[in-house]
Order: structure tokens, then C-alpha cells, then sequence
């Protein structure tokens, strides 16, 4: 995310620990520490740190520390299981239990430079005092860039030390710098160690973007393989795959993390997390290829199952609360907004004890339908209950409003209210302004393409040649979405090329099998276009 001497030379083991269900694999791991017959749990400690589960890495440390107390890395691994890099901003608290770990860890002294090093670089982000948080993973990055150096041969360092790069990009940096340089660092390493889970990990996160997103294909392939035990291992080859298109890939690997999740549940109530997180990405696959009644029922059973659920609490990445609410809102958001479900979306009420970050979600949906429906006087109302939820979030985190992603999301409300107005020409300003942004920095992990609403709004323009290359680009950076493919075909129909309607219909038919297990209208369009039958559009 080292000049080493042989003692830190690593020899990777997979490791393999038994379980009551089997034998546990993590990925391969040997992290060299002094703490003696801790080794190879401590291998499992940093295997689970590199694979996100956190709440398992905790608990897996502090078995470590009450089994050896002189081992101050334990107290380091205990401080590191609190802080989830590319996740979330840590809470006061979260600090303050974090720093405690570091006093720990420096009292007394670990057996080692290198283990002092690791050490140091971490207080770094925890020492009290006012400094932000962005100057400290900027400062904890450049120390673990020391400790790479300083450290050639100790690949864990190399890890973290790309993990931090991904870490310390500002909310509002729309480059992909620091991707490529994590990718320089990690990629001729996966090839010396293809079955370390934070190599794999870490690739899949810097090439989460179109730009990049072929480039972490064979990490994807890899991961669930070699960390099948972890669900979020399971699930992150699905984002490279989403990228792609690669639906059935993309299901397969989140069917698997879902799994995983439900049985590390017996245990970590945590797990849950990772269960919502693949189900949000099983919905979407299953309606990009045209699988809406199985994407309908992981939504109907999400939400039936919430009420059964009692074990909830804080996670540090979003407490469960909101995880929940979350989820409420999302799930039956995008399953109207994909499906094209305009009147549903529009009539979705908040969920009740929401945040404002939550809510935000719902007024953003409404908009969107509001826009499509032409129902001005509405989109007005909930563009203000919008931007009265971004006044409130911006008085306690500014960072929150002021990402590359609130902009996109900003912008395409006030494009779709203006739409609604009858204003054309500041809503496509609006919303060709998102799309561009977005071009930059990719879309959201499951999300709608602004690109491919600017398109929808020049269709809704008659101006279907603008909107046919709106539609192309859309594809190219999120390739094979069902409504992309779609209404590129109408928009080709609309300006009499038959050909090129006929090549992105056939896409669509390729993608779904033909369509067999959808009930969508504009199947019966496809085929009868494609059967040399012209009827009107649903």
C-alpha cells in the first residue's frame, strides 16, 4: 500500500485453519514479527486486515495480545483492525481507542526496527491533536512509502503501502494518480505472489474505475479463489466484473460473498454488511441481465428479513442503523429507476429515522422521476428538501458535499428538476456537466451512468442522433447495461439506421439469453425489430 535482511525474508504459506465448517482460507500470508509462537496467528491477523474483515481481525489480535503480552505488534495489528483506510472517516472515539493500541504497542518497544517502524507510521495517523484527517493519511502514507523502501523484500509493506496511496486521495480529486501509482507497486508483485490477498485485494480497488478496470481483471479472477472464506474476498472480483459487464461473473462471485456472509454470521453479526453490500450488487447484475424477478426477490427478501434481524450495532464503517436504512432506501430505488418504473420511484417514501446522508437518496431518486414524468411543481419540492438535506450534512462533514461524487449526484438533481421545468437547455448544461465529471472518476459502485441520462433527456428532446453518441460513450466506460444497449437501439431506429439498431438489440439479446426469464415490455419491441416487424416502443 524494503534494504531487508534475511530475517525478514518471506516464504508464503497458505494459510489453512481449521474451523468447525472446514478448513479457512484467507490467501497467503507470512508477516515476520518477534512474537515466537504467535506466528502463525499472526499471519491470520494480517490475512484478515488485507481482506477487510476487520471485525474478525480484532478479535484475532486481541487473542494475540492476551496470549503474549510482550507482543507489541499485536496492540499495532489491534490499532490497524480500527482503521478501514478506504471505507470511512473514523469517529473521536474510534481515535482515541486507536491511540490507546499505539501506547501499547510503544510501551514496551517492539523486538525489532522494522516492527518499530510499522509502529511509528501508525501513530503517526492516531496522535491527539488537531490535525485533520486528510494531513494524517498523508503523513502515514509517506511513512509506510519509507518503510517500502527501507523494506524491499517485506510485500506486506508494499501492500499497505499501495492501500495507503487509494487511502489518501482527496474527496474532490478527480484523476486517477494515485490508482496508477498503487498499480505500479502492486502489479509485478501479484505475479511473484498471486496468492496474497492484499496484492489481489488492493488491485481490484485501484482499477475500480473504467479507466483502469481491465487491468484488474486477472486480479479478480483471482481473489475469490484464494480467499474464499472472507465475503467481502468474495465479493470484490464482482466491481472489476460490474465494470466489464461481466453479469453472470459478477453473480456468480457475489452469490458466493452472500454465502460466506451467512456463515460467518453465526458468529459476526458484522457480517451483515457484507451480505447487503453483494446483495446491492447481486440486484443490479440480475437487472442488467434481464433477471428482474430474481433481482425482485433478493429485494423483497432483504426487506422482509430486517425485522428478524436483532444483533445490529456499529461496525465503524456506517453504524447499522444507517446500514439499514440505507438499504431500505437503495434497493427498491434502483429497482424502479432501472426498470423504468418512474410512478413507483416518485411515490417511495423516506424511511423514518433516516440520516440526512441516507435521505438524500431518496430525494435524488424523486427528482430523477419527477424529471421523466414532467411533474415540475414536485421536482421543485423535492430539489428543496434535497439541497435542505445537503445544508444539514455540510455543517458537521463539508468532505461529505464537497466529494466528486455529491457534485455528479448535485448536478443531476438540479438537471432533472430543470427538465421537469421545461428548461432544456439548463438541464442538459446540468447534467452533460455530471457526466463529464463522472468520465473522470467512474461511476458510483452501483449506480446510474449520468452519461446515459444525458442521453435519455436528448431522446426526451428528439434529438436522437446527439443521444445515439451519448449512448456510445455511455458503453464504452459501462458496458453491456440494459437500458444502455436498449435505447441505443431506439435511438438508431429514430434516425433510420437499421443496422445500427439491429447490433445493439442483438447485444441486449446476447447479454439476457434472449430474454427468457424477463416479463419487460421492451423485449417484445426487440424481437419484433429484429424479426423485421416494426411496432411501437413500450
Amino acid at each position: 500500500m524494503r534494504s531487508a535482511a534475511l530475517a525478514f525474508f518471506l516464504v508464503f504459506t497458505s494459510i489453512a485453519v481449521s474451523q468447525n465448517n472446514g478448513s479457512e482460507q484467507l490467501g497467503a500470508v507470512s508477516f515476520a514479527n518477534s512474537c515466537g509462537s504467535e506466528q502463525a496467528a499472526f499471519n491470520r491477523g494480517v490475512a484478515l486486515l488485507h481482506d477487510f474483515w476487520y471485525e474478525e481481525a480484532e478479535r484475532q489480535f486481541e487473542h494475540i495480545a492476551a496470549a503474549n503480552t510482550s507482543c507489541a505488534m499485536a496492540h499495532w495489528g489491534l490499532a490497524m483492525s480500527l482503521f478501514h483506510q478506504i471505507w470511512n472517516r473514523p469517529s473521536d472515539d474510534t481515535m482515541r481507542q486507536g491511540w490507546s493500541e499505539i501506547e501499547k504497542a510503544q510501551a514496551p518497544p517492539a523486538g525489532t526496527q522494522r516492527e518499530r517502524d510499522y509502529i511509528a507510521a501508525l501513530a503517526a495517523f492516531y496522535r491527539p491533536g488537531s490535525e485533520g484527517f486528510q494531513p494524517r493519511v498523508d503523513t502515514y502514507s509517506a511513512a509506510m512509502a519509507s518503510i517500502h523502501q527501507r523494506y524491499p523484500d517485506d510485500v506486506d509493506a508494499a501492500a499497505f503501502y499501495a492501500l495507503s496511496l487509494l487511502a489518501n486521495r482527496p474527496p474532490n480529486d478527480d484523476s486517477v494518480s494515485h490508482e496508477r501509482q498503487a498499480l505500479a507497486i502492486l502489479t509485478p508483485l501479484f505475479v511473484r505472489y498471486p496468492d496474497h490477498p492484499g496484492l489481489a485485494h488492493y488491485l481490484i480497488h485501484a482499477c475500480d474505475n473504467p479507466e483502469l478496470a481491465s487491468q484488474g481483471l486477472h486480479a479478480a479472477q483471482r481473489y475469490g479463489v484464494i480467499a474464499p472464506s472472507a465475503a467481502h474476498s468474495s465479493h470484490m472480483p464482482g466491481h472489476i466484473f460490474a465494470r466489464l459487464g461481466m453479469w453472470q461473473e459478477d453473480i456468480n462471485a457475489n452469490l458466493a460473498s452472500v454465502a460466506a456472509a451467512q456463515n460467518a454470521l453465526i458468529d459476526h453479526p458484522g457480517a451483515i454488511f457484507d451480505q447487503l453490500h453483494a446483495e446491492d450488487f447481486l440486484i443490479y447484475a440480475y437487472l442488467q441481465s434481464g433477471q428482474e424477478a430474481r433481482a425482485k426477490e433478493v429485494v423483497d427478501e432483504t426487506m422482509a428479513s430486517f425485522d428478524k434481524r436483532h444483533r445490529m450495532h456499529d461496525m465503524g464503517h456506517m453504524d447499522m442503523r444507517d446500514m439499514v436504512t440505507y438499504t431500505r432506501v437503495k434497493f427498491p430505488v434502483f429497482y424502479g429507476l432501472e426498470t423504468r418504473d418512474w410512478m413507483s420511484v416518485a411515490a417511495l417514501e423516506p424511511v423514518p429515522g433516516a440520516s440526512p446522508e441516507v435521505l438524500t437518496l431518496t430525494y435524488w431518486a424523486h427528482v430523477i422521476a419527477d424529471g421523466h414524468l414532467r411533474k415540475a411543481k414536485q421536482a421543485q419540492s423535492d430539489l428543496a428538501e434535497y439541497q435542505s438535506l445537503i445544508d444539514q450534512i455540510r455543517k458537521s462533514k463539508p468532505y461529505f458535499v464537497d466529494s466528486t461524487g455529491a457534485k455528479i449526484e448535485h448536478d443531476e438533481v438540479v438537471a432533472w428538476a430543470a427538465f421537469a421545468e421545461g428548461e432544456q437547455d439548463k438541464a442538459l448544461t446540468h447534467i452533460r456537466s455530471s457526466a463529464d465529471l463522472q468520465d473522470k472518476v467512474g461511476q458510483a459502485e452501483v449506480d446510474i451512468p449520468a452519461r446515459e441520462m444525458l442521453a435519455d433527456m436528448l431522446m426526451e428532446c428528439n434529438r436522437p442522433k446527439e443521444s445515439l453518441s451519448e449512448y456510445q460513450t455511455a458503453l464504452r466506460r459501462s458496458p453491456n447495461r440494459f437500458n444502455g444497449l436498449y435505447n441505443s437501439g431506439r435511438a438508431a431506429e429514430a434516425i433510420g439506421d437499421k443496422q445500427e439498431a439491429a447490433k445493439y438489440y442483438s447485444a441486449l439479446m446476447k447479454i439476457t439469453g434472449g430474454g427468457q426469464q424477463s416479463t419487460r415490455a421492451e423485449f417484445a419491441h426487440v424481437r419484433a425489430f429484429l424479426a423485421g416487424t416494426q411496432i411501437p416502443s413500450p
